[in-house]
């Protein structure tokens, strides 16, 4: 926490999108309202399912309202704060509040990188072993597979979050980001970044929960289509076609951008790249998963119906009474 001069490192400076006072307006504008339409979104969902005896008894939809909170957290780390920013751009945050921010979002991140795969672990067992999916993959199991998910996810990252913040910080405490994202951070380091003990521990815990858990996803879905594909029931099978499917473009969404950051161009030229991609997976992208999910999802329409016949029969014994 020491500059070269001596002095210690109280706060950052988040440059955030140097762009003009009316485009800025209209960025403010725009993801505010994309936020409060996130928060909506998933507010639903998770009321729909505790509403509904049918979906709350169910594990996919137990794993989704879990998501649909994790999603609800993941957008708030990030996107309050950058509104923030865009309405008053001075960009200070503190030392502490900016590696607060760093330990929140990198372990909402891991955790969905569990949910996805509990969720393809889920479709795994419902569709390769459906006789014993009850047994397998009951409400216990389910919730204990919930809570793993999430103290595996903010675990992950104490580590090295604990390693970067005992860093000594030279020059400029400016970071070229709109948050307290490890790369822009640790250029500010002292030391190499080649030689850094702790660059090489964030980079190999990354790798190993990104990797490991996309593995795992791609191949319980590969073993899902095979197992599909030599289903003689072409009505099932393209009921199973059509779950899977929702969750293979969330999965695509989300590691597709994760993938978008190790391939951006690092420069600083280039940083504008990755505050886009950023930008997408912090805003973007929890936005657009309760659409993918439920938009044509059966199940979440016919309990929609029951939820409004209930409130119209609710409605008629109240204007009887």
């Amino acid at each position: 926490m020491e500059l070269a001069n001596g002095t210690g490192v109280h706060q950052f400076i988040l440059l955030g999108f140097q762009i003009g006072q009316q485009k800025r307006f209209l960025l403010l504008i725009f993801f505010a309202i994309l936020y409060i339409l996130t928060l909506a979104e998933n507010i639903t969902i998770i009321a729909l399912v505790h509403l509904d005896v049918h979906l709350a008894r169910l594990p996919m939809y137990i794993l989704l309202s879990n998501f649909s909170w994790l999603e609800m957290c993941y957008v708030s780390a990030t996107v309050p704060r950058m509104l923030f920013d865009l309405a008053f751009p001075q960009g200070i945050i503190s030392f502490h509040s900016c590696f607060i921010q760093f330990y929140i979002f990198f372990s909402l991140g891991d955790t969905e990188c569990f949910f996805l795969s509990a969720m393809a672990l889920d479709r795994y067992l419902a569709i390769c072993h459906p006789l014993r999916y009850p047994q397998l993959m009951s409400q216990r199991s389910c919730y204990t597979l919930v809570v793993t998910c999430w103290a595996l996810g903010f675990l992950w990252h104490v580590v090295p979050v604990v390693l970067i913040s005992s860093l000594s910080f030279c020059g400029s405490n400016i970071i070229d980001h709109f948050l307290c994202d490890p790369g822009p951070i640790l250029s500010l380091a002292c030391s190499p970044l080649e030689d850094n003990t702790p660059v090489a521990y964030q980079f190999s815990m990354d790798s190993l929960v990104i990797l490991g858990n996309l593995f795992f996803v791609v191949l319980s879905y590969g073993i899902v289509i095979l197992t599909l594909m030599k289903t003689s029931s072409q009505t099932n099978r393209r009921k199973a076609f059509s779950t899977i499917s929702f969750h293979l473009m969330v999965v695509t969404l989300f590691y597709g951008s994760v993938a978008g950051m190790y391939v951006a161009p690092g420069d600083e030229g280039q940083s504008h790249i990755i505050k886009v991609v950023t930008l997408f997976y912090t805003a973007i992208t929890p936005f657009l998963n309760p659409l993918i999910y439920c938009l044509r999802n059966e199940q979440v329409k016919e309990a929609v119906g029951r939820l409004h016949k209930r409130n119209l029969t609710w409605l008629k014994r109240k204007e009887t009474s």
